[in-house]
């Protein structure tokens, strides 16, 4: 399917009361300082409602990582979402994350279950409930050739899921989660360590790029 990177003008502040407080949701996640993230258009035609986030894992002013994250709301349900206590899914998250890697790990055969691992371990850790997941893991390779020969080849691997959060979480605790989920599996896809037990995240520097 094709998104097209458009979007209803109130497409993220508007909307029923529990789609807005999703959105107060995600806002409110909590993010390594490592992460800039900031919102972004959300696709149209996919769902009634939908907003999005952009993030980038940034050292030593270097952005080692990207991704978005979509949160897709549709009231009366979607079959294709899975199944809630409630009936069809009412929530979707679409997530993309891509990282760069090192070359010589491009033909490791396990690299593909590792990546998606990434992903399932991140959900779990921050508690985000989840049914009805999917995706794929995509790895790249880049050689030069001519002229270009003498340019060092490079490898990404680049991690596309979708799911369905569970619906029995009230406000905002939610969809919180499922972002801060999102930002470990940028943060590790980047090979950052993770954080130490006991050690408190400072918040990222959401809307502070260039400041």
């Amino acid at each position: 399917m094709v998104v097209r990177e458009e979007t209803r003008p109130d497409a993220g502040a508007g909307g029923p009361a529990d789609f807005r407080a999703a959105v107060m949701g995600m806002h409110a996640a909590t993010l390594r300082p490592e992460v800039f993230c900031e919102e972004m258009p959300a696709p149209q035609r996919i769902a009634p409602y939908a907003t999005a986030l952009s993030a980038d894992v940034t050292v030593d002013d270097t952005d080692i990582a990207t991704g978005r994250l979509i949160l897709l709301h549709d009231p009366d349900g979607n079959d294709a979402w899975g199944t809630t206590r409630s009936g069809p899914g009412r929530f979707r998250l679409v997530a993309y994350a891509r990282a760069e890697i090192d070359v010589d790990l491009i033909t490791d055969q396990m690299l593909g279950a590792v990546g998606w691992s990434w992903l399932t371990e991140a959900l779990d850790a921050h508690d985000a409930a989840y049914t009805a997941v999917s995706g794929t893991v995509t790895r790249v390779a880049t050689e030069s050739f001519g002229t270009m020969a003498d340019v060092e080849g490079t490898a990404q691997i680049e991690i596309r899921a979708s799911w369905t959060p569970d619906e029995s979480r009230s406000g905002d605790a939610m969809v919180r989660p499922h972002v801060e989920a999102w930002g470990e599996l940028l943060c590790t896809a980047a090979g950052l360590p993770p954080v130490p037990e006991g050690v408190a995240v400072i918040p990222s520097r959401r809307g502070q790029r260039g400041s």
